[in-house]
């Protein structure tokens, strides 16, 4: 197995690596306002890098020379007139069959017939066997078959796309005589579950790193403004290969000026978040972006409950152009829904670009930059509490540390941390009809919380413990030491 493939948890991430490897070293060499875009023979070359002399995934090298073609229009900003960062590659979809529930093997021919006894639409059928069939015409995907079934014979079938988006916002394409995957943009909140689990790559976000690379090499070593990269902290848990102060020192090697903390940017907002919460007596975070579009898309109503403040990477973003307005901001990170993020119209003035954790891995190939045999360079701008935000129930921390730091210990925080988009849904369902007994709301798209992004090398339970231990390691004890120490706005105790 190639040592690369061991950075990731799949080949499918390794496939998507390597073309923003080779896209990334074309945009480093490309001088002037030339793009890859601009070169047939660039595509060319890239897929015939990629894919050799024999196909190893697909029925021939020239369907696999074709999808690489299309994972390079992504990579270098995808389809300009689709406004999701999310994309389906049609060619690369499997079409796998539309799923529902069916009857499997194991159905043994039972003479109890409860399968039948509980189907209100009349779909179930016998044939001479006893053996049951469930009629597509009719059935209405209930899964009441398939609960009383004594042998389990009844299963549910569904697209991995289709599972893995507990949203609804994907279906099959039904404009086309392609049986492709389709992603409803009115629903679809940008998470990337999808991403993440099609085993065939087909669903990809877009990347941005040749816009990213074009400004480090604008910026002429900091000599014509500067450029800051924002880094989440489930940074933590990601590149194990090597030490973080090492990752901080690969990244200024790309050129950044400075490596900042956006876990400082999460000190911030819990200290108005709690403000916030205090005054208005129930609140929603804003801190994850995916989960503020599903309350904006699915429940409407709710939105006013929406915590004003900005999500701690526009929050240090801020303080920085505020600081210097001709600085320029990368935010690094785990989520797809950043690159949406930095499209609303409150965030774009201080985000300049989003990129995720494999897109970052592909750059430090790009420019043969080994980390693990780097210097390290300390990242010490935050407090525990900011940093313990990449996982679920770390900001609900942090805002109970904010109220009694802030001397609001009087106000009763009852907080709800929603362990990924299903668990969001229950609560918002349940508060929208004030039934729920909760006054705060954090809210987590992903399970686990950021640690379990799309856009991360890796997914495993050991995430969580890295956070805490990395959050164990801050300098700074509390969020106001956090503050005052990188800030001249010194937040006042109120009594």
């Amino acid at each position: 197995m190639d040592k690369k493939l061991r950075k990731f948890d799949t080949k499918v991430q390794y496939l998507k690596y390597k073309v923003l490897r080779e896209v990334a070293r074309h945009a480093w060499t490309t001088e002037g306002t030339e793009k890859p875009a601009d070169s047939f023979s660039f595509f060319n070359d890239v897929a015939k890098k990629i894919v050799k002399d024999k196909p190893t995934m697909r029925c021939c090298i020239y369907k696999e020379r074709a999808i690489v073609s299309e994972r390079i229009k992504i990579a270098m900003g995808g389809d300009p007139t689709n406004p999701n960062v999310i994309e389906v590659i049609d060619i690369a979809c499997d079409e796998c069959p539309v799923g529902g529930y069916d009857v499997t093997e194991a159905c043994r021919g039972c003479i109890a017939h409860r399968c039948e006894d509980v189907c209100r639409m009349g779909a179930i059928t016998f044939d001479e066997h006893q053996k049951a069939h469930i009629d597509k015409s009719k059935c209405v995907n209930c899964g009441q078959c398939a609960k009383v079934c004594p042998y389990g014979a009844i299963l549910e079938f569904k697209r991995p796309c289709e599972r893995a988006c507990k949203i609804g916002a994907i279906s099959r394409a039904t404009d086309t005589s392609s049986a492709a995957a389709h992603i409803d943009n009115d629903k679809c909140i940008s998470c990337g579950a999808c991403v993440y689990t099609c085993p065939f790559g087909a669903i990809s976000d877009k990347s941005y790193i040749v816009d990213i690379i074009e400004t480090l090499k604008g910026s002429d070593n900091s000599k014509n403004y500067k450029v800051y990269a924002v880094v989440a902290p489930s940074i933590a848990s990601q590149f194990s290969y090597a030490k973080l102060d090492q990752v901080v020192t690969a990244i200024k090697q790309l050129g950044f000026h400075s490596v900042v903390e956006a876990a400082l940017g999460a000190d911030m907002v819990a200290y108005k978040e709690s403000k916030e919460l205090a005054e208005k007596g129930f609140l929603t975070s804003s801190c994850c972006p995916a989960f503020v579009m599903y309350i904006e898309k699915a429940f409407p109503t709710m939105t006013n409950k929406i915590s004003h403040n900005l999500s701690p990477m526009a929050e240090i973003a801020k303080y920085i152009k505020d600081s210097d307005p001709t600085a320029k901001v990368v935010f690094i990170g785990p989520c797809t829904a950043k690159k949406m993020e930095v499209q609303w119209d409150k965030v774009k003035p201080y985000v300049d670009y989003a990129m995720t954790f494999e897109e970052l891995q592909a750059i430090f190939d790009s420019k043969d930059i080994e980390v693990s045999e780097l210097e390290g360079t300390v990242l010490d701008n935050a407090s525990y509490y900011g940093r313990i935000f990449a996982r679920c129930g770390g900001l609900a921390d942090a805002v109970a540390e904010a109220l009694k730091e802030q001397g609001n210990e009087d106000f009763k925080l009852n907080g709800l941390s929603c362990d990924g988009i299903e668990e969001c849904k229950r609560a918002l369902m349940r508060a929208s009809k004030n039934l729920l007994p909760n006054n705060f709301i954090e809210g987590m798209a992903c399970v686990g919380g950021c640690i379990g992004g799309a856009g991360c090398l890796t997914h495993g339970e050991k995430n969580k413990a890295e956070v805490d231990k990395y959050g164990k390691l801050a300098h700074e004890k509390t969020i106001t030491e956090a503050i005052q120490s990188f800030s001249h706005v010194e937040p006042k105790k109120e009594n």
